[in-house]
């Protein structure tokens, strides 16, 4: 998960809804959208009342930047920027080499996935601090129980896991 949109809950949801100034309740419904869509409009971004990376950097929330295959824009280009690779503002299969190998050669998790761990080792990515990574991770509390419970009961839960993973969908 890269974005957030309708029917979408969790952690990232509340710290959009704090951004856009409304009422707080984990939930993207419509109130949420249409917040986002009037945010999205003042502030010349696409209209879509969808929050994506480039939503997101523009919000300041840094911490919900997710940059992995199928993901577009100015957020994407930047990315491909730092990594040298063709700038065409999409995350296809050359810049998600690009990122594997970047990963590989700084000592990161390598999955082709550029998150704040990732994009605050590059020097173009200046607002992704230690705070922004440390922000864009929770309690493995806050993980949903039935993800916890299908670890292997003698394997200790992580104590830290990324925000996305707080992500469900719903439907009212």
């Amino acid at each position: 998960m890269a974005i957030l949109k309708r029917g979408l809950a969790g952690e990232p949801v509340k710290r959009l809804q704090e951004k856009l100034g409304i009422e707080v309740d984990g939930e993207f419904g419509p109130k949420t959208e249409e917040a986002l869509k009037t945010y999205q409009k003042r502030n010349g971004l696409a209209v879509d009342g969808v929050a994506g990376p480039d939503t997101f950097a523009h919000l300041g929330l840094y911490e919900l930047i997710l940059l992995k295959t199928g993901t577009s824009g100015e957020a994407v280009k930047k990315l491909q920027r730092a990594l040298g690779v063709a700038l065409d503002g999409q995350f296809g299969p050359a810049t998600e080499q690009a990122v594997r190998e970047y990963q590989e050669k700084n000592g990161l998790t390598v999955d082709g996935i550029a998150g704040p761990q990732t994009l605050a080792c590059m020097p173009v990515f200046t607002e992704i601090t230690d705070k922004v990574v440390e922000m864009s991770q929770v309690s493995a509390s806050m993980v949903d129980a039935p993800i916890q419970a299908s670890a292997p009961a003698q394997a200790a839960a992580p104590a830290r896991r990324s925000i996305w993973d707080t992500v469900k969908s719903f439907f009212k």
